[in-house]
């Protein structure tokens, strides 16, 4: 994809990787619209960074999903750049079913349907112009779960798939699709522990490493060094060992 010049959106765009990308995207020469359930971090980082701009939408709600996509087509008829960013990841104990499903169908809802049902609103759009892009945001812990969370693993996974595919299927359309792939990053993801925890790469350093990745021309998938123990750990006949790191760590 281009690295300039684009009009990108977004999700869940007010804190974390989704905020850190908008702003080495913004810094490039980009416009940038977030998206979030929350408007306070969206407003923060539009406050911080004149320019980059907001709407409030809740990804899981498929109605307010078709709504939003409308009305952003509307409003930025430029838009060439969709960042599949949004996501929640908690903790789930299986044997203690049933009580786990909300969490479990909430999790699909976010990190799979929205991803699913905005890509579905905008294709129509994004199809009638030159250097678009779907970017798609997985996880590590697509190729290797982590088994405190069993559905945010399994939801990432299915992107990873669905991104394949769609690819394939976008083959002739000029659209890109890209697979942005992280590993355990310094977020609040799971909570304010996570974003001090020495174990996890540092944000600024994922965000490096991603643009780099991304300016150094086509790819499909946005694999950081941080991430190929867990990336390439069955190819390599590594994944039992792999399994058992990263589930020794929780």
């Amino acid at each position: 994809m281009k690295m300039t010049g684009n009009t990108i959106l977004i999700t869940g765009g007010g804190t974390g990787i989704g905020r850190a990308l908008a702003e080495a995207f913004h810094a490039l020469g980009n416009r940038v619209i977030l998206s979030g359930r929350r408007a306070g971090p969206l407003e923060e980082v539009a406050r911080a960074h004149p320019g980059i701009e907001y709407r409030t939408v809740d990804i899981a709600d498929a109605a307010a999903v078709t709504r939003f996509a409308a009305e952003i087509v509307e409003s930025f008829p430029e838009l060439n750049v969709v960042i599949h960013n949004a996501g929640i990841m908690k903790p789930e104990s299986l044997p203690d079913a049933p009580d786990y499903l909300a969490t479990a169908e909430e999790t699909i809802a976010i990190n799979l349907l929205g991803p699913i049902r905005l890509t579905a609103a905008l294709l129509p759009h994004l199809k009638g112009l030159a250097d678009a892009a779907i970017l798609t945001v997985s996880s590590g812990l697509a190729f290797v779960p982590l088994v405190l969370t069993p559905t945010y693993s399994a939801t990432k996974a299915a992107i990873h798939s669905y991104s394949q595919t769609l690819r394939q299927q976008l083959k002739d359309t000029g659209i890109e699709v890209i697979e942005i792939a992280p590993p355990y990053v310094q977020t609040e993801l799971m909570g304010p522990g996570q974003a001090v925890d020495p174990r996890a790469m540092p944000l600024a350093d994922f965000i490096a490493e991603v643009m780099a990745i991304l300016k150094s021309g086509s790819v499909e998938e946005v694999v950081v060094e941080r991430c190929r123990f867990l990336r390439d750990a069955e190819a390599e006949g590594r994944y039992a060992a792999a399994f058992e790191a990263v589930n020794s760590l929780h």
